[in-house]
């Protein structure tokens, strides 16, 4: 009985390690690295074909997030299987190491049959199917299913596997803010770069020259191994684009030490340290002819011990010749500090020691960045140190001159002192009513600025809520839309093809309708129908919120006109849509209005006042929960309009209503409410020869009641 039960525990074991070992994707799926759910077989003799390792049962679970292989001469086969509960969205597989050699996924198509994909470096950049500087394969698992991938990668440096799955939206939006950032780099790259190039035009400081180059090779030492090089500069050259990244980093060092030896002027300083430098200069040459000759694996395996002594050497002198009393060095030092920095980042990244993010991920081009940034810096700084030594002399044969200029000066001192005296009263008395204005005048645009700023932030708040949604709408069809309409483009060239094939006139038109069918050309033309009217419906409410802007913005509002109140509140409304949320109900009950003599805008700042206010006391009374109301109600006869503007809040007190419209009177918290919104909206009810009624109960609501004459006398 033991026996069984061990068995079935082990069984139990088993089956468990092997759920765990699936990647799982459901509707809330988020993008993430798959690395600890992949299964490795080395292929040491570089032999095996998808056939032999189909079947193989010895997979060794990798434990770790990133597959990290080192600096090998083998093939790695990797396996992974994927559950699709229910995520609708277009998954791809993305494996983000530019650097691969090969990198070939096996997919079992609809029939179970396995089919291969290849990439890599081997291959040129336009047989990809995504413009992509990472390889991204599509996954291909509709919701319900469960499939099995196979991997082989294959590189000549180190042999890194960051393999995840994101759906098309994350990696659209990752695609661009690493184009965004790689932007930002080739900027500052370029900024350095040219300016450096005018300041050696100009002194023709031999130091800038070296600079110049070195800012340049890292610049393309950096686009080459994020994969942009690849893509922009040499896509059909896969050989030029794995000895690029020798190329560039062997260069990267060679000018880098020429630099520090002519920026440190270490021929001279210090000649030991000068000829350490140059052996370093000739190994790098030595690993620029070995890469040019395919010996890949030796060089970057030469390479990686190379680069770690350089930089501590190079980190060494720096120290060591601030401590002499090179103060050139001090911006050398930092800038080398950060480069060093951003590499221990980026490696820590890739052996697990620190999470996988988009700071790690890019702190390799900000360690660069920074590095070339505050080189110029120094160099700048070895300017300004030659100057200073300059001045100096200089001052020392002006000190004659300056104190002649001491004796002037302590002569007009004493001239000015007695000139002080005499008008010292005068001075005093100007100075307190200057300031007693200056304080009365700035209070005065204080306040007014305030009130201004108040509204303004509103309108700013309330038209950025009510547009973007249908701009995202528009914006969120167009990528899908360009996509549908390239492949109808691509279908219309197919069809056009077959059309002037020779053959029966038959066996085209079966043709055409099995590659119709194949396309699914009627779901298609459906979708651009879906996509087109969801860009036209987004349109339209832009064009509805852009309409009630304008009615609500009037220019013209220092000039009495006809205007519609109805159309003035609707206006406010999508200004202040914003503030209701979902919680508060608006009700709108509007007469057939005729049109009245008014001035439009400064009514609908009153509208404005008037409603902010009410939301206010309804998210008071409501918090966050519903039932929270406003009403909105016109009316007329015939001299006057009756605009009515209640809502279910708080409520006031007597003593609060008598308060209402003085300035500065406010009930809102500190920073919530300057206390002229009403005050303001009672003078211009005035100026229309309006009133303005409140009725008010605490725990009910108020009640704002607007009577504006039809025609002004």
């Amino acid at each position: 009985m033991k026996k069984y039960f061990c068995l079935y525990l082990l069984l139990c074991l088993s089956h468990f390690a092997s759920a765990i070992d699936k990647v799982v994707i459901d509707e809330k799926f988020a993008p993430r690295l798959i690395g600890e759910n992949i299964s490795v077989i080395e292929d040491k003799t570089n032999q095996l074909q998808f056939k032999d390792i189909v079947g193989r049962t010895d997979f060794k679970q990798n434990t770790q997030q990133i597959a990290n292989f080192q600096v090998t001469e083998s093939s790695f086969w990797l396996k992974f299987t994927v559950n699709n509960i229910n995520n609708a969205r277009k998954n791809y597989i993305e494996v983000v190491q530019p650097i691969l050699e090969e990198v070939d996924l096996y997919y079992p198509d609809s029939s179970n049959t396995y089919q291969v994909v290849h990439s890599g470096l081997k291959y040129p950049f336009g047989q990809r199917k995504y413009s992509s500087t990472n390889f991204l394969f599509d996954l291909n698992l509709k919701p319900g299913e469960e499939k099995t991938y196979y991997m082989l990668i294959r590189g000549k440096e180190q042999v890194l596997a960051p393999v995840r799955i994101v759906d098309q939206d994350s990696y659209y939006t990752d695609a661009t803010n690493r184009n965004i950032w790689f932007g930002i780099y080739c900027g500052i790259i370029l900024v350095m770069f040219l300016y450096n190039v005018f300041v050696y035009i100009s002194i023709r400081e031999k130091s800038y020259i070296y600079y110049v180059l070195h800012t340049l090779f890292v610049g393309l030492t950096q686009a080459s191994l994020t994969g942009f090089t690849f893509k922009y500069l040499w896509p059909n050259s896969p050989w030029f684009a794995n000895y690029s990244i020798f190329l560039f980093t062997s260069l990267v060092s060679i000018v880098g030490v020429q630099f520090l030896i002519e920026f440190m002027r270490l021929r001279k300083t210090s000649p030991r340290l000068f000829m350490v430098l140059k052996v370093f200069q000739s190994i790098y040459l030595i690993y620029m002819i070995t890469s040019l000759m395919g010996f890949y694996s030796f060089t970057y395996k030469a390479i990686l011990p190379t680069q770690s002594t350089i930089a501590l050497v190079i980190l060494g002198i720096s120290v060591y010749l601030y401590r002499q009393g090179f103060q050139e060095a001090k911006y050398y030092l930092i800038g080398w500090s950060s480069l060093m920095l951003g590499i221990i980042v980026y490696v820590s990244k890739d052996f697990g020691a620190i999470p996988y993010n988009n700071f790690t991920v890019y702190s390799l081009l900000f360690g660069s960045a920074a590095e070339v940034t505050l080189l110029s810096f120094a160099l700048a700084d070895k300017i300004n140190i030659y100057r200073r030594e300059k001045e100096h002399s200089q001052e020392q044969a002006l000190l004659a001159l300056q104190e002649n200029e001491r004796i002037i000066r302590e002569q007009n001192v004493i001239l000015e002192s007695k000139v002080e005296e005499r008008t010292y009263e005068l001075q005093l008395s100007n100075d307190g009513l200057n300031k007693a204005m200056k304080e009365l005048k700035d209070a005065e645009t204080q306040l007014v600025e305030s009130e201004k700023m108040a509204s303004l932030g509103q309108l700013t708040a309330g038209i950025a809520h009510e547009i973007n949604n249908p701009i995202n709408f528009v914006t969120s069809n167009v990528k899908p839309l360009n996509r549908d309409v390239r492949i109808l483009l691509d279908a219309i060239g197919t069809m056009t093809e077959i059309a002037t094939t020779e053959g029966p006139v038959s066996d085209k038109k079966k043709k055409i309708a099995e590659f119709m069918e194949e396309l699914d050309f009627d779901y298609l033309k459906e979708e651009i129908d879906q996509l087109l009217s969801g860009i036209g419906e987004g349109a339209s409410r832009t064009a509805e919120i852009v309409k009630g802007l304008r009615i609500f913005s009037r220019l013209d509002e220092d000039d009495l006109k006809k205007a519609n109140i109805n159309e003035g509140l609707e206006s406010t409304l999508v200004i202040t849509n914003n503030l209701l949320g979902n919680t508060v109900k608006i009700e709108k009950n509007y007469a057939d209005l005729p049109l009245i003599e008014c001035y439009p805008g400064k009514l609908n700042q009153v509208f404005l006042n008037i409603i902010s206010n009410g939301v206010y006391a309804v998210k008071k009374q409501f918090g966050e929960a519903e039932g929270g109301k406003l009403i909105i109600s016109t009316s007329f006869d015939d001299t006057n309009v009756f605009i009515k503007l209640a809502d279910n809040g708080i409520g006031m007190d007597e003593n609060t209503k008598k308060k209402l419209f003085e300035p500065f009177f406010t009930t809102k918290d500190v920073g919530e409410g300057t206390g002229l919104g009403l005050s303001i909206a009672y003078n211009t009810i005035n100026k229309h020869n309006g009133q303005i009624q409140v009725n008010s109960e605490i725990g009910k609501g108020t009640e704002f009641i607007l009577i504006l004459p039809l025609i002004q006398k």
